[in-house]
């Protein structure tokens, strides 16, 4: 009985490296001691089409709690499609990190991504990124804001294109604006003392730009977290500018349930729709 326990946590501990096969500490080699961490997730060389997704966790940009079913587990469901995903856990309010820091380690991930395309059998013209909720802003913000060289004070030469190449916001916080906001998520962006000026430049629907990235955006009119009006907003800006788009909007779903049809049976279901897009827009 007792290597029968053995041999089954060596199979559980051998199928977890194999879903899981890496952890890059992003700063480590650029002399910086922040723990921002890419877990990697390889798709099998027998069905990988070579797109990759950056996938950033919710968590009001305090913390990234929800990493499990917002990062890995999405990851591994990639994976069964072919696509490789990179977890993105990146620094947060709770250890005292505010803007720009989460938008430097995206910069940092996608310039990383690009520049192992090679060696991982990546379509360096195929990465997107995947947020939830603060992860969906801040996906939404890398997209927006991808011509800003967040990475300059480190004095890093970039050598690729910050842009994603799709952005897939779910459930995603959205606006600053006082009547939509999620509190906790600009409390933890732009500290308590942020400006008028700041508080537009971050509400996501008043900055899109004509080249925004192709959007998947998902979300459920029953969210008690993140009202789903920053999603419609999102939308029409979305529209206003003719960006390519899609927008999923649920009757049920909640807030925080990833990919789960478990959790969210109706809005759970977005993922499939969500390659059937992919493949639609060339990918």
């Amino acid at each position: 009985m007792h290597k029968l326990l053995i041999l089954s946590f060596l199979l559980l501990f051998c199928a977890t490296l194999s879903a899981q096969q890496q952890e890059i500490k992003l700063w480590k080699e650029h002399g910086q001691k922040y723990n921002t961490t890419l877990y990697c997730y390889h798709a099998p060389d027998s069905i990988n089409t070579g797109v990759a997704v950056i996938v950033c966790p919710g968590g009001s940009y305090r913390h990234l709690m929800g990493i499990k079913t917002e990062g890995f587990e999405v990851a591994e469901w990639l994976n069964s499609q072919g696509i490789n995903a990179y977890v993105l856990r990146y620094r947060v309010g709770k250890y005292g990190y505010h803007h720009p820091a989460m938008i430097e380690d995206f910069q940092l991930a996608i310039q990383f991504l690009r520049e192992n395309a090679k060696r991982w059998h990546l379509d360096a013209h195929k990465i997107g990124a995947m947020g939830f909720s603060a992860g969906g802003h801040l996906v939404t913000m890398a997209g927006v804001l991808a011509d800003q060289d967040f990475l300059k004070p480190y004095r890093l030469a970039q050598e690729y294109s910050n842009r994603p190449d799709f952005v897939v916001p779910v459930y995603p916080v959205v606006s600053m604006q006082d009547s939509i906001a999620h509190q906790r998520s600009r409390k933890n962006l732009l500290t308590q003392h942020y400006t008028k000026e700041q508080q537009d430049q971050f509400s996501m629907e008043l900055q899109i730009p004509s080249d925004m990235p192709p959007t998947f955006l998902v979300t459920a009119i029953d969210d008690p977290v993140v009202m789903y009006q920053n999603s419609v907003n999102l939308d029409k800006a979305l529209t206003n500018k003719k960006i390519p788009h899609v927008f999923k909007l649920y009757n049920t779903g909640g807030h925080g349930y990833g990919m789960s049809e478990e959790i969210a049976p109706e809005a759970g279901r977005w993922k499939y729709d969500f390659v059937k897009w992919l493949k639609e827009i060339g990918f």
